[in-house]
């Protein structure tokens, strides 16, 4: 045989030691639990928001701080939230979780599920706007 092509290096290479910043895993078996149960305004409006149908990636059911968005947007800080009957019970607590994500520089979009079952082509035509409205401004 000739010459290896890859030779052993005559001294060894230090190995370098990266420290990891703080991490903290999600709750993945939460957010898959609630991908599961996901109701029929959030499967259908999920069709039109996958595979960046509206100029934007986006992943359902996602940590956001202690909540979980419906739809989020990472690159644009972009949360869309399906409103359902639990939602009427008690809206300052949405009004406390939509104050806490602005505080924390994103954008919310909230619809109820009548809105999306009765006139899904509206409420993506809304999330596309708002889209190309954040993109502009960057």
């Amino acid at each position: 045989m000739g010459p290896s092509l890859f030779p052993l290096a005559a001294t060894p290479i230090p190995i370098q030691t990266l420290e990891m910043p703080d991490w903290t895993p999600r709750n993945t078996t939460r957010a898959r639990g609630l991908r599961n149960a996901a109701t029929p305004a959030e499967r259908l409006l999920w069709q039109y928001l996958a595979r960046n149908r509206v100029g934007a990636k986006f992943s359902r059911q996602m940590p956001v701080g202690p909540y979980y968005a419906d739809f989020l947007c990472r690159e644009l800080q972009l949360v869309v939230e399906c409103d359902g009957i639990s939602h009427d019970r008690d809206p300052a607590a949405d009004a406390r979780r939509d104050a806490a994500m602005r505080a924390n520089g994103y954008h919310v979009l909230r619809f109820t599920n009548a809105d999306v079952l009765g006139n899904v082509e509206g409420v993506v035509h809304m999330i596309a706007a708002e889209v190309a409205r954040l993109r502009a401004s960057r």
